[in-house]
């Protein structure tokens, strides 16, 4: 984690923006002290008083309940980068003019246009995140980033700030007026320039915010086509054909709805365990530690399960964790099934970030992330206020379990219905979005138990032989038949070492001789094509087949320079991540039938003899194919082979082809 983190901070653009999340955070979160202390002295009813805080909260999120589809269109249609100046500097403004007018009605009205301000910064700075990483997969870490800064880093410091700027002013006796609402209006205009720096940082500082994936001209000219209310249909277009956008909405249905029942009951819960407050605090620490948890673990996590899996299944481990919680008969159990909860809510939401972040593309990824935070909004503030309704129609009843008393009231109904409707709508949304029927589900859970790295949704064929020619002649015929299979996608690699140009130009200009540099010089260039080509063309679902993939190389640089044959194999598994191909094809040649060359008969029998002893190792993986004869023969042999093993294995199904076919 420590390494993913500095290579993301290490990218300027983001470690600015992070700076700016910071700063907008911490007066986030200083703005609601403070306008919760001077909404309290503004009224002077009691009754008025207890709702002030309830106030402040209400008309922040009320913009996002009610508008929050409108930030992901300014995301989407203008420039990001002055979509969050603008925020900012009206954000600054609106609390001055807050501080200076100093009456209730413009507390409450201005707080609500704050919230507009950020309904329209968050999806612009959410959209904008992807566009300035070196490659997808930074984008779970800087989101990551991006929650401990917002809901940990700058929760301290917000009410750290607030606690040093009241203590102060209470010990020393600054009060700036007799009513004590002076030091809110200057917690206020310091909340002000905090938005001001912010807006001139990212004015001034990260250009990058601008960046699209289009060119500026096809944005402009796009935009120019596209009316809002045509944005608003091309997003519902987008969900409804869409069934990873679609099955992630369904899923945070149920994932919040949970979430909004717990907080919502949770006190009284609390009491039903015989806890009272104390109990209540205990239950929400153990929630935050797991959601942390869950956050933490998910890329993980996500190393062997697909994103695409890991949500649904996340959110129905949440599910059945809150049935636990319903069931629960001590206050040791809830903070235990609680802590469960958390994660899957946790690994749940970081997930769905990542995957918007990942895999819709960025004409349309402000209004993705702008529809996914209202629903999560909407969502939770309706079980919130849903709950206790619900809670007040179950009489409470005293029962007796093991001896000890329990208080069976409306919260356990009310969190039951709630873990049901989360495993069934994560259930749902599982269905929805995994698309590797190919594999079930126990074999990816096995493998994340297991710790073995996620197989992706394609599948690798490697043509392993002694010689060069043998092995590039049957691996391109293998190519050209399976395409005429009718594969989607048949991509042919072929061994980097083979690549006398590239392989020869570094070692040259590098002035490196010995047989550890070529090793290690081939093994940058496979881990090169690795990442370039094959695993993305493996999880784009297509069918790979790679000349002399790790086997045939092994052997010969074990017998040619002597090196242990157990180090070069751990080097290969650091440069290919430890992939292994599906099936490989070892050509069984005689080396007496080869073309006779100076010295080199002795190195193609032990050669030879290294593959086969490995293909005998490891007889599930390997299919031996006798490679004599003229390439015509040895390919109707390899495509046998290959059509045999997939058939027996049900990993692809092939039409029959015609005897004919290759001859």
């Amino acid at each position: 984690m420590t390494h993913r983190a500095r290579s993301v901070l290490s990218i300027r653009p983001f470690r600015r923006l992070w700076g700016v999340t910071y700063l907008c955070s911490v007066g986030d979160w200083l703005s609601l002290l403070a306008l919760a202390g001077l909404a309290s002295k503004l009224t002077e009813d009691y009754k008025a008083q207890s709702f002030a805080f309830a106030g402040v909260v209400l008309t922040q999120l009320l913009p996002g309940l009610l508008f929050a589809p409108l930030g992901g269109l300014f995301a989407d249609r203008f420039d990001r980068r002055k979509v969050m100046v603008f925020a900012d500097i009206a954000r600054c403004g609106l609390f001055l003019s807050i501080a200076i007018v100093g009456s209730p009605w413009w507390l409450f009205a201005g707080n609500f246009l704050v919230g507009c301000c950020a309904l329209l910064w968050i999806p612009s700075k959410d959209a904008a995140v992807p566009n300035l990483l070196r490659r997808p997969d930074q984008v779970e870490t800087a989101n990551q980033l991006g929650m401990v800064m917002t809901y940990g880093i700058a929760v301290i410091s917000g009410a750290g700030l607030y606690a040093a700027i009241t203590g102060i002013a209470t010990n020393l006796n600054l009060q700036p007026d007799d009513s004590g609402m002076g030091v809110a209006k200057v917690i206020l205009m310091i909340n002000g320039l905090l938005y001001l720096s912010s807006a001139i940082i990212v004015a001034t500082r990260i250009p990058e915010l601008s960046r699209r994936v289009v060119s500026a001209t096809e944005q402009g000219e796009e935009a120019a086509k596209t009316g809002i209310m045509a944005m608003i249909r091309d997003a519902g277009r987008f969900v409804r054909t869409t069934p990873i956008v679609r099955g992630l909405l369904i899923g945070m249905v149920g994932a919040f709805a949970a979430a909004g029942a717990l907080v919502g009951s949770a006190q009284l819960y609390a009491n039903s365990l015989g806890g009272g407050d104390g109990a209540f605090g205990l239950l929400f620490v153990a929630l935050f530690i797991g959601l942390a948890t869950g956050m933490g673990t998910a890329p993980k996590l996500a190393l062997r399960l697909p994103r695409n899996r890991l949500f649904g299944i996340a959110i129905v481990v949440a599910g059945i964790a809150q049935l636990l919680v319903a069931l629960s008969p001590h206050l040791a159990v809830s903070l235990i099934t609680v802590a469960v909860l958390g994660a899957g809510a946790g690994i749940a939401f970081l997930t769905g970030v990542t995957i918007i972040g990942t895999q819709v593309e960025d004409a349309i990824r402000g209004r993705i992330n702008a529809i996914y935070q209202s629903l999560m909004k909407i969502i939770l503030a309706g079980a919130m206020a849903l709950t206790p309704v619900l809670v007040g129609l179950v009489q409470p009843h005293n029962i007796t379990l093991f001896g000890r008393v329990m208080i069976v009231d409306g919260t356990r109904p009310v969190l039951l219905g709630a873990g049901v409707l989360a495993a069934l709508v994560g259930i749902l949304a599982y269905r929805q979005m995994d698309d590797r029927r190919s594999e079930t589900i126990v074999s990816d859970l096995l493998a994340a138990i297991r710790r073995k790295p996620r197989r992706s949704t394609g599948m690798l064929i490697a043509v392993e032989g002694d010689t060069h020619l043998d092995t590039s002649t049957q691996a391109e015929l293998l190519a050209d038949w399976l395409r005429a299979s009718g594969k989607k996608e048949v991509l042919l690699a072929t061994d980097p070492a083979l690549d006398d140009v590239r392989l020869r130009t570094v070692l040259v200009d590098a002035g490196l001789s010995s047989a550890r540099a070529h090793a290690l010089v081939a093994a940058a260039v496979r881990a090169d094509l690795v990442e370039r080509q094959i695993q993305p063309a493996l999880d784009r679902g297509a069918l790979v087949v790679m000349e002399r993939f790790i086997d045939s190389p092994l052997a010969h640089l074990s017998v040619a320079a002597g090196l242990d044959p157990a180090e070069l194999e751990g080097l290969a598994d650091w440069a290919t991540v430890r992939l292994r191909p599906d099936i490989t094809i070892l050509l069984d040649r005689d080396p007496s039938t080869l073309q006779p060359r100076a010295g080199s008969a002795e190195h193609h029998w032990h050669v030879q003899s290294v593959l086969t002893d490995m293909a005998a190792a490891d007889p599930d993986r390997y299919v031996v194919v006798d490679g004599d004869g003229s390439p015509e023969g040895v390919h109707d042999r390899v495509r046998l082979a290959v059509q045999t093993t997939m058939a027996g294995r049900k990993l692809a199904r092939l039409e029959p082809v015609p005897a004919e076919a290759g001859s």
